[in-house]
């Protein structure tokens, strides 16, 4: 049974991004109704989550005001096409001009009109492009050896980081209340330990175990510092093998040059080939098949820093991976779609992944948080989030200590931004007006975080 003036979102498309968002948002008791032409995406959905269905087109005017347009306060269009997404955003305001409006556009080729579609007709409110999301996440993994998550908040200032404790590392069988004395040192807050894919908030007397994957919170300033507690070390990336040559590997390649890291992309298509090397100035270009063993060696992939696998196929992606790292590669990125897979990777060895669809369902939580949410991170199989938001003077969470909040069970605030200082707090830390705060949230906590979120640090 949803509560009465539960927010109402409407989903055109029921593939791995439109599911996982209504599986996400029907479990905090939100009004789901989720919209596919395909029989089988729709059964799907109404067997496994508590949300309505329509077995139709999205741009279909009449469908959409079946779903209840009019009433909707999201209507999200994160279908496979671009083209349809745009229509049913169209169509939409259309009918109803009110209803904030969200849709995924990958295409390269409508980068340069997102503003257009912002400012004018169909007038929609967030453009998610996972694509650039997924290059902006490798661009972070590769500057943090070891890490699986790398999130920043506050413009950059405050890093999230996510590793995994080696069975070398100093802190290992250590109590974290005792970590500080005995290495004659602060530690860095740790917000999280996944063991045994249970997510754990952790309190002094437990203890870090080898194979633990630590979520800490560091000032961008200091986070070597931090790194170096977990015995982690930066090194300098100099060589990149990019495997697969689509928009995504277009984009990082891009990126590459302007930082003038050395970069090779293998690529099947000769057609596609024959663009990217027109496209690019100084990556090299071959065209062959990434998972060729005498290829990877013939470009000495033993000397390769980062292997960067983004074919659309994931198994080949695993494979490549794989392979790439039993040949010398000292690092690789795996790009993977099915959520599924996700809690398989460390057990293979293969620690750092991305995800188009994760950044797409990341790209919109924090969009359609009620309260003044400036970002909003899902982790580790979207057993938490990392929230950033805006504390204004109407709340009563303003001007007393933290310890004396009312925060549910499994939420933490982390960090306090005030103008140009950040504050990572203590239980007697006051939060004042306009402060910029990081949450840290279970997934059973989210709903109460943003009922304080929605009716204590905004304005109606």
């Amino acid at each position: 049974m949803k509560e009465k003036n539960s927010l109402k979102v409407i989903i055109v498309g029921a593939g791995e991004v439109g599911f996982n968002i209504a599986s996400h948002l029907a479990l905090e008791n939100k009004d789901v109704l989720v919209i596919d032409e395909n029989p089988h995406a729709i059964r799907r959905v109404s067997e496994s989550i508590d949300a309505q269905v329509i077995n139709g087109s999205g741009s279909n005017p009449s469908v959409l005001e079946a779903a209840g347009i009019k009433e909707a306060e999201i209507l999200l269009a994160v279908t496979n096409s671009d083209e349809i997404n745009l229509v049913a955003c169209l169509i939409a305001n259309i009918i109803s001009p009110a209803t904030k409006k969200m849709a995924r556009i990958r295409d390269a080729k409508y980068d340069e009109y997102h503003d257009t579609f912002r400012e004018h007709a169909p007038h929609i409110d967030t453009i998610i492009n996972p694509e650039i999301e997924v290059v902006k996440t490798i661009e972070r993994l590769m500057s943090i050896p070891g890490a699986v998550e790398v999130d920043d908040f506050a413009d950059g200032r405050v890093k999230f980081i996510g590793i995994y404790l080696d069975e070398s590392a100093k802190l290992a069988g250590m109590k974290l209340s005792e970590i500080s004395s005995k290495i004659g040192k602060p530690i860095p807050l740790i917000a999280a330990v996944i063991r045994d894919e249970e997510l754990i908030i952790p309190s002094g007397t437990d203890k870090l175990i080898p194979g633990d994957l630590i979520y800490f919170i560091s000032e961008e300033s200091t986070f070597l510092d931090a790194l170096a507690v977990f015995d982690k070390l930066v090194e300098p990336i100099s060589r990149i093998l990019i495997v697969a040559g689509g928009q995504i590997g277009f984009r990082l390649a891009t990126l590459l040059e302007e930082d003038s890291v050395y970069t090779k992309i293998i690529e099947k298509d000769p057609t596609r080939c024959t663009r990217l090397a027109d496209q690019l100035n100084k990556t090299v270009v071959l065209c062959g098949d990434g998972s060729d063993k005498g290829l990877l060696t013939e470009e000495n992939i033993k000397d390769m820093d980062v292997v960067i696998t983004l074919t659309n196929d994931e198994e080949t992606n695993i494979l490549v991976s794989l392979l790439a790292k039993q040949m010398g590669a000292k690092k690789t990125i795996t790009r993977i779609s099915k959520f599924s897979y996700f809690p398989l990777m460390s057990t293979i060895g293969l620690e750092q992944v991305v995800s188009p669809r994760l950044s797409a369902v990341n790209s919109i939580l924090q969009h359609i948080r009620r309260g003044k949410v400036l970002q909003a991170k899902a982790i580790k199989n979207e057993q938490a989030e990392v929230m950033e938001a805006v504390a204004l003077e109407t709340s009563d969470i303003v001007g007393k200590p933290i310890r004396k909040i009312s925060l549910p069970k499994g939420a933490l605030v982390t960090s306090i931004i005030r103008k140009d200082d950040v504050i990572i707090p203590s239980g007697n830390s006051i939060i004042k007006p306009d402060d910029r705060i990081i949450i840290f949230a279970k997934k059973q906590a989210i709903p109460k975080i943003e009922k304080i979120l929605a009716v204590k640090l905004e304005y109606f």
